[in-house]
């Protein structure tokens, strides 16, 4: 009994000095400061991750397990593509910017990726595809790398990102939340940008 009591009293909370809820969205300038640093680092991969990530708004489990062919027509990739989410079983549509196709493109170039390939494969044995707990290691380098405190931001930072800048612009939170692919399409209160923040 007394045993058990002690190991009840050393466990420590998951959550213990970590800031949780939403994450933030990057802002346009905090976007192009990471661009231009994965540029001038010459990082292929992790400017392609970035790209990608940013214009898909997908959530990290969907977009570690992308395949070449998902994104791409023959040789070249495409201007939309569209997956079956994992949390919904639902398709989602997204749109790939030049800017993302050419960074895509350039790694896929560089890794002699196939068709069938994951887009991004992992380095280790163990997985054919990068874990979305590595995903979560890079993204938060990337947040660094800029000087911003990385605890406040996560994979989630990612997914919200665009969809809060085209929010800002058109202040129409439905065709937000059919971007994002949420199932459920309740009006939210102003200022919020979506109920299911945490998926």
């Amino acid at each position: 009994m007394k045993a058990t009591d002690e190991a009840t009293a050393a466990r420590i909370p998951w959550n213990k000095g970590k800031l949780t809820g939403q994450k933030p969205p990057l802002k346009l300038k905090e976007i192009w400061a990471i661009r231009i640093r994965l540029q001038l680092s010459a990082s292929v991969r992790d400017l392609a991750m970035f790209n990608l990530a940013i214009d898909s708004k997908l959530r990290a489990c969907d977009l570690t397990r992308l395949r070449v062919c998902d994104v791409c027509h023959g040789q070249h990739v495409a201007s939309r593509a569209t997956i079956m989410q994992q949390k919904t079983q639902r398709p989602v549509q997204f749109e790939i910017t030049e800017q993302t196709q050419d960074s895509v493109e350039a790694w896929i170039k560089s890794a002699a990726l196939a068709p069938t390939d994951f887009l991004f494969p992992s380095r280790l044995r163990e997985s054919p595809h990068i874990s979305t707990r590595q995903y979560s290691r890079v993204v938060h380098r990337w947040i660094a790398s800029i000087g911003l405190d990385d605890t406040a931001y996560g994979t989630h930072t990612m997914r919200r990102t665009k969809a809060s800048l085209i929010y800002r612009r058109t202040k129409n939170l439905r065709a937000v939340q059919l971007l994002l692919g949420h199932t459920k399409l309740d009006y939210l209160p102003r200022g919020t940008m979506s109920r299911d923040a945490r998926d």
